[in-house]
């Protein structure tokens, strides 16, 4: 079972294995369509595609249109739905792929394990290690329209998956306005350093970051080629923000790549921090919370 990573290599070994099931997860945030016609030209043999905006979250609002961020959690009936819509039974190893340094295939792997289920990994170097090999793609050329390709999609056996209890957990916005006077909890925000500070909000209404949080932006677990550094450089650089991972809340823009951060702890042997889902987008919609901005 691979339960962080997986190499193209062992991929390939199994990439027609009945109870394995890939799917991709490119996304773009400044371009919604990207992902899908990108899956649309070529993807991974018998890879099915994953929609960051409609699959993996949920209503931006909730029931009473208090807003939850730009990628708030689905809702866990609707994402067992999802799952089992994939094909995706409780034996399942389910391998989750993109071409942005694993920061959406992430939060797939995440969310499988926020329901439970152990057996997903994210492709090491992405899509980029596996044309490397000169692996296995199915392009326009191998299918005929894209109504076929929905349709073979739509025939695909349901999957089974039942939720079990949580491998991840979560901290909520008022857990996270606690902490800022309590100081228990370390909140770490995986956003580039100049929205850290500040500068250069592109993405949401007003710049800066939880008052106390620090800074690990997600690309810096990554060597230059996309892959993963090793489990003791990335072991160092977590240990050196938190020495607890388990006093640990992992936070981004919306909920995404912070996941990229919680498998990177994963890998270096760190587990037990939380989510924050709704992160800065939620945060900075409130403005009676406070900001922070500078380093």
């Amino acid at each position: 079972m691979h339960t962080t990573l997986i190499s193209a290599t062992d991929l390939a070994a199994h990439i027609d294995d009945a109870t394995w099931v890939v799917l991709d997860c490119r996304h773009d945030l400044m371009n919604l369509s990207a992902g899908r016609e990108g899956y649309a030209i070529g993807h991974i043999k018998n890879a099915l595609f994953a929609d960051l905006e409609h699959d993996l979250s949920g209503a931006k609002k909730s029931a009473d249109g208090i807003f939850r961020g730009r990628h708030p959690l689905p809702e866990r009936a609707a994402l067992i739905a999802t799952l089992r819509g994939w094909g995706i039974n409780d034996d399942s190893q389910v391998v989750a792929y993109d071409a942005h340094g694993g920061m959406f295939a992430a939060r797939l792997w995440w969310l499988l394990r926020w329901v439970g289920h152990q057996g997903v990994a994210v492709l090491d170097g992405g899509l980029a290690a596996w044309q490397a090999q000169g692996l296995p793609m199915a392009t326009m050329a191998t299918m005929a329209t894209m109504a076929t390709m929905a349709t073979s999609i739509r025939q695909r056996q349901a999957g089974a998956i039942t939720e079990r209890a949580a491998l991840a957990s979560t901290a909520s916005v008022i857990d996270v306005l606690h902490n800022i006077d309590s100081a228990d909890r370390i909140v770490i925000d995986a956003r580039a350093f100049d929205r850290f500070r500040g500068e250069n909000e592109t993405m949401d209404p007003v710049g800066g970051h939880i008052p106390g949080a620090k800074n690990r932006f997600f690309k810096d677990n990554l060597e230059a080629d996309g892959r993963f550094k090793d489990a003791e450089e990335l072991k160092a650089g977590f240990a050196a923000l938190a020495p607890d991972p388990a006093k640990v809340i992992m936070q981004c823009g919306s909920g995404v790549t912070a996941c990229h951060n919680l498998l990177a702890m994963e890998v270096a042997g760190l587990p037990g921090a939380a989510l924050y889902p709704g992160s800065w987008s939620e945060w900075c919609s409130d403005p009676a919370r406070p900001v922070a901005t500078g380093a």
